[in-house]
């Protein structure tokens, strides 16, 4: 029988996530570093990745590195895994957290300028980034790749429908760099449902807890902390055998 504890396990390993300063990028990278893993905490805002970086030394005693870097672009993706290489000669673990999604009032609204920076950084971003860490990946110990995608993507609605595209491509790439990089590297998604996180505050939430009740078995929307189970299954031994699919963590939806 399997050992349960080394099951989860991240002792020794390298965690790079992208918007990983907030939200459920800051949950995973927290989750990661208990699990033994020290992380590369990556977004824009270099001063919130420090911050996070040292709370993770502090209660955990990892190493964090923080890196400033926009997802939306080519280059800084590309210096992003030459940092985190140059710094801890691996990664083992990577996660494709950053996302965004401007808020338009028409369809007939939405700048090219929007459409370009939707589609930027929520899917060519991870997608440079996967070709580069996961080839590494692959000539070297292996590791697991976690893409974030969104329900969104399977059940869009009128005012979010660059990003439903591009998350839709997240699952597609998932699929396709699993086939890319096996059998040494796993590739797989979640795709978290409504999660009360910062994003949540441009909501009507009393709107949102009306439609929980009929639209979500669990009847209300997700606690970031709770995508940590789902994120070290995903990111650890436990899922050795698991590659390619796309997790739904959404509450049940009707």
């Amino acid at each position: 029988m399997a050992d349960v504890r080394k099951l989860f396990d991240l002792t020794g390993k390298v965690a790079l996530v992208t918007g990983g300063s907030r939200g459920l990028g800051k949950e995973m990278v927290l989750a990661f570093a208990h699990a033994g893993a020290d992380v590369v905490i990556a977004s824009r805002k270099l001063d919130s990745c420090e911050e996070l970086a040292a709370e993770v030394e502090k209660t955990t005693g990892r190493h964090a590195l923080p890196v400033a870097c926009h997802v939306g672009d080519w280059g800084q993706v590309e210096q992003l895994a030459e940092t985190a290489y140059a710094h801890f000669g691996h990664v083992d673990v990577l996660v494709n957290n950053a996302g965004m999604s401007p808020l338009y009032d028409h369809v007939s609204n939405v700048t090219e300028a929007l459409y370009d920076k939707v589609l930027d950084v929520n899917l060519k971003g991870p997608f440079r980034l996967t070709a580069m860490v996961g080839t590494r990946m692959a000539a070297g110990d292996g590791g697991s790749i976690i893409m974030v995608s969104s329900t969104g993507s399977i059940h869009p609605s009128a005012d979010v429908i660059p990003y439903a595209a591009a998350k839709a491509g997240i699952n597609a790439m998932t699929v396709g760099f699993a086939h890319a990089f096996g059998p040494k590297v796993r590739v797989n998604c979640i795709m978290p449902g409504p999660f009360l996180t910062d994003i949540s505050k441009a909501w009507d939430l009393e709107a949102f807890k009306k439609r929980a009740e009929t639209n979500i078995f669990m009847k209300r929307g997700g606690e970031a902390e709770e995508i940590a189970g789902a994120a070290l299954y995903l990111a650890t031994p436990a899922s050795s055998y698991t590659t390619g699919i796309i997790l739904e963590v959404a509450g049940g939806r009707g």
